[in-house]
């Protein structure tokens, strides 16, 4: 079970389990996590848990949400980091943490739609009638991932999930949907866009993957391909 550490100006106050799926933080009594200070908006921030996985999610607050010292809008939550609202500190704490080189390279979520709907929507392509996807025809059941250069290289990996995200956290992330049209890529982290195939990706906006295509986030290379 993970848990946060409540602090304010280095001193702890007190420590929070995550019991529930869906966290909210805020200033306003209904919260999850209450933290009554006027720096706080009514309803701050949101944290997902999903297993192992949580995801943290600013809810349009006016001061903003950090992690680490960096704003972030959406964030996949890593053992140790610190949430910072204000003057006050989450010390986000998970005991499944291991840190493995496969873990850094890729991180599967099997993701509700009512509790990632955001998420889900920037992957789920509205697709163009003069321009459907490439794949739209003759669509294979599953595709894959090959890794094509590093300490992973040959390493192959199965787009079996509804959404499968691939990168490295606080670095470069991005998310590839299975829907119906197709496979489709969205960015989600980071400040370099990946490339696909020589083209760099618009922020939060789908782009159709086709048999072959090459990834590339954050220096690691991938070929997508559908399985025979």
């Amino acid at each position: 079970m993970a848990k946060l550490i409540l602090s304010m100006d280095g001193l702890v106050l007190k420590d929070i389990p995550i019991t529930k799926e869906r966290v909210t933080i805020g200033r306003k009594p209904h919260n999850d996590i209450q933290i009554d200070n006027l720096a706080i908006s009514g309803e701050h921030a949101a944290i997902i848990t999903l297993i192992n996985d949580s995801f943290l999610e600013d809810l349009n607050s006016t001061n903003g949400t950090f992690v680490n010292g960096q704003p972030v809008k959406k964030h996949f939550l890593q053992n140790g980091d610190v949430i910072e609202l204000g003057k006050y500190g989450l010390k986000y704490l998970s005991e499944a943490a291991q840190q493995t080189a496969a873990a850094d390279f890729e991180k599967t979520m099997v993701l509700r739609p009512d509790m990632m709907r955001r998420a889900v929507e920037q992957a789920t392509p509205q697709p163009a009638a003069d321009q459907p996807p490439p794949q739209a025809q003759q669509q294979p059941t599953t595709a894959m991932v090959r890794v094509l250069n590093g300490g992973n290289a040959g390493r192959e990996l199965e787009l079996t999930k509804t959404l499968t995200t691939l990168g490295k956290p606080h670095v470069q992330v991005a998310v590839i949907a299975r829907r119906p049209q197709g496979y489709f890529i969205t960015h989600v982290e980071g400040a370099n866009l990946p490339v696909v195939s020589g083209q760099t990706l618009e922020a939060n906006r789908p782009h159709a993957l086709s048999d072959h295509d090459i990834i590339d986030i954050g220096g690691v290379k991938m070929e997508f391909l559908f399985k025979a």
